[in-house]
């Protein structure tokens, strides 16, 4: 096994590294796991002149995620491969590649049932990503490694204020379709906030000057 390959099996479900590497091995690609980015949990990008195609996932993702999040971004590689660039990046020939893709996972039952469920609902639906799908990206979510002092703005009662980061302060707002429109006390400006954005509670701002 080689150096690369231990390092990736790190970041998987158990007994999905075969299935990885079959994948990974199919076209010539540049797999990079990436700092964490509160954005996007990965991306693909088209071939360049050394003619490899390149992806990334989030190193912070749970196993689970970082996998589907995985097929998700080969599905794109398969998808211009088969199509070009002319498709939308979420149209119906990505979903039938993603499809394709997540079959072999699904059968060897490398997801746990609840994730499995959501997954499948998820490619039956097309949603374009975990994070889109708020059913599949709750349910993920069950399997992260979250510090009990960090919550999820959903949770949050209505007109209580978070934080996000170091220094961005907000109050919760009424949901618009499906986020939460929040105020920013920095600057007083509304933002929308997904209903899962991990968030710490604040429960006194007396130490916040633009309160």
């Amino acid at each position: 096994m080689t150096k690369a390959t231990t390092t990736l099996e790190k970041y998987l479900p158990e007994g999905s590294l075969e299935l990885c590497m079959t994948l990974l091995k199919s076209e010539p690609v540049q797999l990079k796991i990436s700092r964490p980015r509160k954005t996007k949990f990965g991306d693909y990008r088209f071939p360049g002149k050394d003619g490899r195609h390149k992806i990334s996932v989030n190193a912070n993702l749970n196993p689970f995620a970082f996998l589907i999040t995985l097929i998700h971004e080969m599905a794109h590689l398969k998808a211009f491969k088969d199509y070009g660039k002319v498709i939308k990046p979420h149209g119906s020939e990505w979903q039938q590649c993603f499809r394709d893709l997540a079959k072999p996972f699904l059968d060897a039952d490398i997801f746990p049932n609840d994730v499995k469920h959501q997954f499948i609902n998820s490619l039956n639906k097309g949603a374009a990503s975990s994070c889109t799908d708020l059913n599949l990206f709750r349910q993920l979510k069950v399997y992260d490694n979250t510090p009990e002092h960090i919550t999820t703005v959903e949770q949050v009662p209505m007109g209580a204020h978070f934080r996000i980061g170091q220094d961005k302060i907000f109050r919760k707002g009424p949901k618009s379709r499906k986020r939460y429109k929040c105020l920013n006390l920095v600057n007083k400006r509304e933002y929308m906030v997904h209903p899962l954005a991990e968030v710490e509670l604040v429960e006194n701002l007396k130490n916040i000057k633009s309160a």
